[in-house]
């Protein structure tokens, strides 16, 4: 399967919008058609990149079921918090040590996801770290379509 690349993320500032759901009961679609319409209303984004970030609880993994319930949130990079939409939020994406994962794939094929935890990183001298998961979207990016391309970035500390 693919091999990451290794990379130290610099703190980034994220505007955006976040639901609370599950995998059991997942509400992606609604936050992205929530988030989408408005996301022109953001005037300090840094690139046209959509960022799909996931922010689990310590023991999500440990103690994991599909019902164990995350933040997912749709969001875009921003060079500052000057301004900031109605009904839209900030986060700050904290620095860190991440595994990347180019994939070209349907976004719901879940086969990525299981090689990365379950093949990939019990097999590397990476842990998982306790700071959001996240998805860039870039221009290659294309919903529900088999060519379509992303990143995917994992939070990883030395074993």
């Amino acid at each position: 399967m693919i091999l990451p690349r290794i990379e130290v993320l610099k703190e980034k500032k994220l505007i955006g919008k976040h639901l609370t759901m599950s995998l059991v009961n997942n509400k992606t679609a609604e936050l992205w058609k929530s988030f989408m319409p408005k996301r022109n209303e953001i005037t300090n984004s840094l690139t046209q990149e959509l960022i799909s970030m996931q922010v689990y609880s310590p023991t999500h993994f440990i103690n994991f079921k599909p019902t164990n319930e995350f933040e997912k949130w749709a969001c875009v990079e921003v060079s500052n918090f000057d301004t900031l939409p109605d009904n839209m939020e900030t986060f700050v994406l904290t620095a860190g040590l991440y595994a990347v994962f180019d994939y070209k794939g349907l976004s719901t094929d879940t086969q990525i996801f299981q090689y990365i935890f379950g093949t990939w990183l019990p097999e590397s001298n990476y842990t998982l770290d306790n700071r959001p998961h996240f998805e860039v979207l870039g221009s290659k990016y294309k919903n529900n379509d088999p060519n379509s391309e992303e990143e995917i970035w994992i939070p990883i500390k030395q074993k």
